[in-house]
């Protein structure tokens, strides 16, 4: 009989628990790692855990595990809420699984474009240089070497930003009259339901035996300037700007790249912010 492939899922908030879904659904047994276990979804085995404990948590699982999916969100936006999430919590996984023998397949850990320092407005893909300025992007850098320097097989998935269900601050600032007069900055989305069928597709794939990239980024056909994005939400919403409230500069403009990761078979379903952010308003 054929033995279901079981994943581990540390940190099964949003993305995790779509990514787990899709899984599920393929016949994988997945395993769903988070502080409170009342949020994951039914079809889930929970792993009632805290990251920042070293002790490893009481409903582990004892069987072989085939993939480890690192996709966690820090609990604060500071570098030591940043340097528990990704560095402490990723050592702190390793050691469970040394403890309990267990060797994965593969460790997919989920970091994020701001590994990338570029502000040029040029196109970066996966072999583009990473050199952060901000703190965040530095330490996403230091965990992504955690990951490929595991003695696992590993996989690092950079998505840019995500938006979808729960996810509309952009919306509430534009229906609040902020604009972005003047402001040239490229910015990269990825819809909520894309970043996990891509996540989920590295999976797939390597369950069955297409060899992987080490890297791959995670972005929708069309990096946009803001000033667009909001002048079209500004439509759609049917409002206008209110003097003063202005939508400050994020750091960093770059153009991201999604071929590698569309070479690998993902597709996505919402190919620009105005597919995306036009189901999103439908379902608001």
């Amino acid at each position: 009989m054929h033995t279901a492939l079981r994943v581990v899922m540390v940190g099964c908030g949003d993305i995790g628990s779509r990514v787990a879904l899709i899984l599920q659904q393929k016949g994988y047994v997945v395993h769903g790692l988070r502080r409170n276990s009342s949020k994951l979804p039914a079809a889930i085995v929970p792993i009632v855990a805290d990251l920042n404990d070293p002790k490893c948590p009481a409903d582990w699982p004892q069987q072989a595990i085939d993939y480890v999916v690192y996709v966690m969100a820090a609990q604060s936006m500071t570098e030591a809420g940043y340097q528990h999430a990704y560095v402490q919590g990723q050592q702190h996984l390793y050691s469970w699984l040394a403890q309990h023998q267990q060797q994965p397949k593969r460790v997919i850990f989920v970091s994020s474009t701001s590994v990338y320092g570029q502000d040029d407005d040029s196109w970066v893909d996966e072999q583009s240089p990473t050199v952060p300025k901000r703190w965040s992007g530095q330490i996403m850098l230091e965990a992504e070497q955690l990951a490929l320097n595991s003695g696992y097989s590993a996989t690092v998935v950079r998505l840019s930003g995500i938006y979808g269900p729960g996810r509309d601050m952009l919306i509430r600032q534009v229906r609040d009259g902020y604009h972005a007069p003047g402001l040239h900055h490229y910015t990269n989305r990825i819809h909520a339901d894309d970043a996990a069928a891509l996540i989920a597709t590295v999976v797939l794939a390597d369950t069955q035996g297409q060899t992987l990239e080490p890297i791959y980024i995670g972005v929708d056909d069309a990096p946009v300037e803001l000033a667009e994005v909001v002048a079209w939400l500004q439509q759609q919403l049917h409002v206008s700007s209110i003097d003063g409230l202005e939508l400050r500069r994020r750091a960093g403009s770059k153009r991201c790249r999604n071929a590698r990761a569309r070479a690998l078979g993902w597709t996505p379903q919402y190919s620009s912010f105005r597919e995306g952010y036009m189901a999103q308003l439908a379902d608001a």
